[in-house]
């Protein structure tokens, strides 16, 4: 439910000039060519139909946004059970996603600001218990991520980019976000055990981006957490959420196109 650690060795992720850059050269896939020329460039709105799947514990919401990509892409043979196993660890980072992605051969790009652990989320509740015994096995799967296969990309994403990406059609986005500050703009249909209390602290929480419309400025998502078969949040709403200090801005960007020619199950 977390971003990422690093690092011994971080000067593996980054170039002679000293700018951090993508572990991977690029995608596995090519972005659209329409990316990035506007939110209104290529449709006014577009929705990718995802079932909606919730959550069953506080800390399997990104199985759940895994598990509602897999059924995106057709393969339905597993449960959030069959995910917690794959991944064998109930403190689940976006790196844990982003491998077992891989294992089911899905294409996708994982973009975040940074290699491994900002110390100053030491001061941060969420992060206090899990952080120093986590340390690591997160490690070893960014320093593996490359022979894994893993695209890994080091920048920002801004709100023009991922619209465009959603008005395209060709992608669906799995986001790490500030629970608190998503979940400020529809109280009272959080259902997990551990959302509605008053703390303003930082709680990190996966979500499936799925769709924009830009007559309304508002994207589609689908929240484990929430009761609702669908959601909509404010561009704005979705973008302090995603750029709060804890996240990373971690998003795993899925290509809908070549994971569904290429998908694959793991052995």
């Amino acid at each position: 439910m977390i971003p990422k650690i690093e690092e011994e060795g971080r000067e593996k992720f980054i170039e002679s000039n000293g700018d951090q850059i993508s572990v991977a050269e690029c995608c596995p896939f090519q972005l659209s060519s329409n990316d990035g020329t506007g939110c209104n460039a290529v449709l006014p709105s577009h929705f990718v139909e995802v079932p909606h799947i919730k959550q069953l514990f506080s800390w399997d919401c990104g199985l759940a946004c895994v598990l509602m990509v897999l059924t995106a892409i057709g393969i339905n043979d597993y449960s959030i059970q069959d995910l917690a196993e794959l991944c064998a660890t109930t403190s689940i980072w976006t790196v844990d996603l982003a491998y077992l992605l891989q294992k089911f051969s899905v294409s996708f790009c994982y973009f975040t600001v940074t290699f491994g652990a900002n110390p100053n989320y030491s001061i941060e509740t969420f992060y206090k218990e899990q952080l120093p015994n986590d340390l690591g096995r997160i490690d070893m799967l960014f320093q593996k991520a490359v022979e894994a296969g893993i695209s890994i990309k080091c920048r920002s994403i801004g709100r023009k980019e991922i619209c465009q990406w959603m008005l395209s059609g060709k992608y669906i986005a799995i986001a790490l976000v500030d629970q608190h500050k998503l979940s400020r703009f529809w109280l009272g249909d959080v259902t997990v055990l551990g959302f509605h209390d008053s703390h303003t602290e930082y709680t990190g929480h996966y979500i499936l981006i799925c769709g924009y419309d830009a007559g309304k400025d508002e994207f589609e998502i689908r929240d484990p957490a929430s009761s609702g078969k669908r959601d909509r949040i404010s561009s704005k709403c979705l973008e302090e959420a995603r750029k709060s200090f804890g996240t990373d801005e971690d998003l795993l960007l899925i290509s809908l196109e070549e994971s569904t020619k290429q998908k694959s199950y793991p052995v």
